[in-house]
């Protein structure tokens, strides 16, 4: 049977071997989705994986009748997308734990428990985590949990839908201009139903790459599995599977069997048939940064602490009087203009307007008479800047105007310098370009935002044949797969070490920011109005 492999032909052999190790979804068909039904007047639309946009996962409503069938057709792995949560409309009683109808029980990883296969499962109680273990044999009705995470569609296509079921998803961002190349109708924010299209992916014998072979190809094929030494073949691994190694398998030597897409470096060296060292796993710290621009899109930057650029200070912008008791800081006291005029509605305190200069000072509580009565409310206090003198007054801490910051800081400093002596978000510009590097891409920025301060995960790699520097590879935004190589490690030692300034998508800045974010608590909001 001879068929087209993405314009390669490709030739599969009577008697050739072949090692199935995968399906893997390979485009999406996407119908508009009404009370839970395909809509009678929606056309079927081909979705690629990388279809831009946020989506959010409606929880499916068939149950499953078994942790056995759940296991089957639910991915269950080590990365943070690999954890479903599920629940009993019954009571589940264990030996030492009853699981009560309705609770959540999160799913993170299925072994041998006793000569037994089971899954490790967990449900939080009072902020406190229970783990247990439930059997493939545990029979019953398993219902999804609602999910308030977002994803891509090629994290739903990867992670989210079961084997042989469709996924309803609604439509949460668009990230991108609608435009008549769009499949999907114009301001649509409702549902899709997404019905999957698989590939086989397989090794055979005597290549090295990865072979995609589509599901509905017309050829026979017989399982011998029980009959013929499957260690023969290559065992592709994924950057996140080389990252699920322990720390005593480092340095390991690897050759590349599919390499990612990209000019930058190191990504323009890393082709199939490539050898690589991977010296060591490790988490790093990254500063995400974002363009200043009012129109979209913005670009997106990761930046190493190693940059050795220079920045100068941008003015900051604040929409409201609480933004700036949040910026405010005990090293500098903070110089703002108001942009926008605010008449307030109390006497006592203070109305803007457009011009006004001010040096912005704590926050405190203030009585004001609103419809008669007293009441306390919270006040910024600051002092606003007169021709000759300053002036005492105080700011509803509701106050929705418009400030910009007076910058009088001339100095030049380090990326780390910004992150340890200012509080982030921060506006820079490049003032010295990273001379270290061919070319460094945030120099032409006119001006970035310093969000946050992320930990990311990253393999140290370099070449075999001429390892004279070493690159950090990002585990989980780089599409690679490699297989190991038996042999030593000549140089233990990883060469000098480069790090690079890493421009990311719209998607994933998303995706960094949510990962950042599970851990931290949303910031409050700022008081209202009193009433």
């Amino acid at each position: 049977s001879i068929y087209e492999m993405f314009g390669n032909e490709c030739c599969l052999s009577t008697g050739e071997i072949i090692k199935i190790i995968g399906f893997k979804i390979n485009k999406l068909i996407a119908s508009i989705c009404e009370n839970n039904e395909v809509s009678r007047f929606s056309a079927k639309v081909e979705l690629p994986l990388n279809f831009p946009g946020l989506y959010k996962v409606v929880a499916d409503k068939t149950p499953y009748v078994s942790i056995e069938e759940i296991t089957r057709k639910v991915s269950i792995g080590p990365t943070r997308f690999g954890h479903p949560c599920f629940y009993s409309p019954e009571d589940i009683k264990l030996a030492n734990l009853t699981i009560k109808h309705g609770e959540q029980i999160t799913f993170n990883s299925v072994e041998e428990v006793n000569g037994t296969m089971a899954v490790n499962c967990g449900v939080v109680r009072n902020n406190q985590s229970h783990s247990f273990t439930l059997p493939l044999s545990q029979e019953g009705k398993f219902y999804e949990c609602e999910d308030d995470q977002i994803y891509t569609l090629k994290e739903i296509a990867e992670w989210k839908i079961p084997k042989c079921r469709n996924r309803i998803v609604k439509l949460s961002n668009t990230l991108h201009m609608w435009d008549s190349s769009n499949p999907l109708p114009e301001n649509f924010d409702g549902c899709l139903i997404l019905t999957p299209v698989y590939e086989v992916q397989a090794v055979m014998k005597f290549r090295k790459d990865i072979v995609h072979i589509l599901s509905d190809l017309d050829v026979e094929v017989k399982d011998i599995t029980d009959c013929y030494d499957i260690s023969s073949f290559l065992q592709p691994l994924s950057l996140e599977d080389v990252f699920e190694r322990t720390s005593k398998e480092f340095p390991m030597v690897a050759e590349i069997m599919e390499g990612p897409s990209g000019s930058q470096k190191p990504y323009n060296l890393l082709h199939i048939g490539k050898e690589i060292v991977i010296y060591k796993k490790y988490q790093a710290a990254r500063v995400l940064a974002s363009e200043i621009r009012s129109d979209s899109p913005k670009r997106h930057f990761l930046i190493p602490m190693s940059y050795k650029g220079k920045f100068k200070r941008r003015p900051r912008e604040f929409p409201t009087a609480y933004d700036l008791e949040l910026a405010r800081s005990e090293k500098e006291q903070l110089h703002v203009v108001a942009t926008k005029a605010f008449d307030s509605p109390h006497k006592e305190l203070f109305s803007v307007s457009v011009g006004d200069q001010f040096l912005v000072q704590q926050c405190q509580t203030s009585e004001v008479l609103y419809e008669g009565r007293k009441k306390v409310i919270d006040v910024l206090a600051c002092e606003q800047i007169l021709s000759d003198t300053y002036k005492k007054v105080f700011l509803p801490m509701y106050m929705e105007g418009g400030f910009v910051e007076v910058i009088h800081d001339k100095k030049q400093y380090q990326l780390s310098e910004i992150c340890k002596e200012f509080r982030l978000p921060f506006n820079v510009k490049v003032s010295v370009r990273d001379l270290s590097v061919e070319e460094d891409v945030l120099a032409a920025v006119p001006g970035l935002q310093f969000e946050e301060e992320i930990t990311d995960s990253y393999l140290l790699i370099s070449s075999t044949n001429s390892p004279v520097e070493s690159w950090e590879i990002p585990v989980y935004r780089l599409n690679m797969l490699v297989h190991l190589l038996s042999r030593d490690v000549q140089t233990v030692v990883p060469p000098v070490t480069k790090t690079t300034v890493e421009e990311i998508s719209e998607e994933q800045y998303y995706m960094v920011r949510r990962y950042e974010n599970q851990t931290l608590h949303p910031p409050p909001r700022p008081p209202k109005k009193p009433t």
